[in-house]
């Protein structure tokens, strides 16, 4: 039986995969306000705080998040997650000398995770060679509780909820029940700190469908300063790319945020203030609707729904991945 790591465990970077570089070059840096560092060859890598990386773009067709980095606070940590995946018989690699390089961490292991996503687990991370260089004013808000969250589209919630819970100890914060293009969604939220979630799970009640092309529907990412918030908004919309919802607030963490489209297709979620869990009193709970007030759909099109529509359509017939031996 291995000690509970539920409070040493907190997300630490996304991989992407995308030929799009020039896009993205445009909405890390000049729309949302991140470092860009290019000085390696053919990766971009873009910075919210000291860390060297908490973005990792590789070239390739995918146009997808493919691997989530996961910072524990301790050796011994690493070694009881790494010792309950070899436990349960699930393949561990380690990473090689060449790619801990371009993540900016010391080494890190790999392992399979639900809907494709690999996922990584260091230590230690680098620190930033550049002087950190942001379009926000406040910064970004990371430390302890990680940098952020992802939210998943799955057909196999329980499956994927089991997983975080079998390997990282995470705990349900709430539920949301909400419609979305007409389809019945329940989302599952689970936090591995006291960040209010890390992982939002989504799935279309009693139906085998998933609308959503790539492996994570959004990421996102906090600022400090309410103003920070307002202007990366701003910019999105100057700077041509698409917004998905507009500001608003939502009804279980009370986050102000925004959601544009990155130019690999997954949304990219900007907030300010979420709330933070309290284990001594916190319950979980169920939520009509994600919002309080706002994030009303943008640029939505007839195109845009059937797109969704197709996606669902073809998951009917496609396998998903998952990891049994982790539920």
């Amino acid at each position: 039986m291995t000690p509970d790591v539920f409070g040493k465990v907190h997300l630490g970077y996304l991989v992407i995969e995308s030929d799009r570089f020039a896009d993205w070059r445009r909405f890390g840096r000049d729309a949302i306000g991140m470092h860009l560092d290019e000085t390696l060859t053919d990766v971009m890598r873009f910075r919210l705080d000291d860390n060297a990386c908490r973005f990792l773009l590789t070239r390739g067709p995918a146009e997808d998040t493919t691997a989530l980095g996961w910072e524990v606070g301790d050796h011994d940590t690493f070694d009881a997650i790494a010792a309950r995946i070899h436990d349960h018989g699930v393949p561990v690699s380690d990473g090689a000398a060449e790619e801990a390089e371009i993540r900016g961490v010391e080494h890190f292991i790999r392992f399979p995770g639900p809907n494709g996503l690999l996922q990584e687990l260091y230590v230690t991370p680098r620190k930033g060679l550049q002087h950190l260089r942001l379009g926000v004013a406040g910064g970004f808000v990371t430390g302890v509780d990680g940098m952020g969250h992802v939210a998943i589209a799955t057909k196999k919630p329980h499956q994927m909820h089991g997983y975080y819970r079998t390997v990282f100890d995470a705990r349900l914060s709430d539920y949301i029940d909400e419609t979305i293009s007409g389809l019945k969604f329940k989302i599952r939220f689970l936090r591995v700190n006291e960040r209010h979630h890390s992982v939002a799970i989504a799935s279309v009640n009693r139906l085998p469908l998933n609308p959503i092309r790539t492996r994570i529907q959004h990421c996102n990412i906090q600022v400090a300063e309410l103003d920070d918030m307002a202007s990366a908004y701003r910019r999105v919309k100057e700077l041509g790319f698409e917004m998905a919802l507009s500001v608003g607030q939502h009804t279980n963490d009370k986050e102000l945020s925004f959601y544009a489209v990155t130019p690999s297709g997954f949304e990219w979620e900007v907030g300010w203030n979420p709330i933070v869990v309290d284990e001594a009193t916190w319950e979980p709970t169920t939520h009509q609707g994600i919002s309080l007030w706002g994030h009303t759909p943008e640029g939505h099109t007839i195109v845009n729904l059937l797109e969704r529509f197709k996606a669902g359509a073809r998951s009917v017939f496609h396998a998903e991945d998952s990891v049994p031996a982790l539920v």
